[in-house]
């Protein structure tokens, strides 16, 4: 079990590392819906304390909203 523990933490870091590397040829638009779906679904998730509709709804709500975010064009 401790080994488990121990190799987490370098797992998740493995992960991010490889799912930034997906994104080098992304719009600004495609980055920003994909940020706030991610951030939506954690919020989501937060606030109807784990529920998978929860989770979802929140994703799709800011899927949206990082969609139509502007960066000053």
């Amino acid at each position: 079990m401790k080994s488990k523990q121990k190799m987490t933490p370098y797992m998740v870091i493995t992960v991010i590392l490889l799912s930034l590397g997906g994104c080098s040829g992304m719009s600004t638009q495609d980055k920003n819906t994909a940020i706030g779906a991610g951030v939506g679904a954690v919020g989501g998730s937060i606030l109807t304390n784990g529920s998978p509709i929860g989770t979802v709804g929140g994703a799709a709500i800011g899927g949206i909203i990082g969609n139509d975010i502007d960066n000053g064009r």
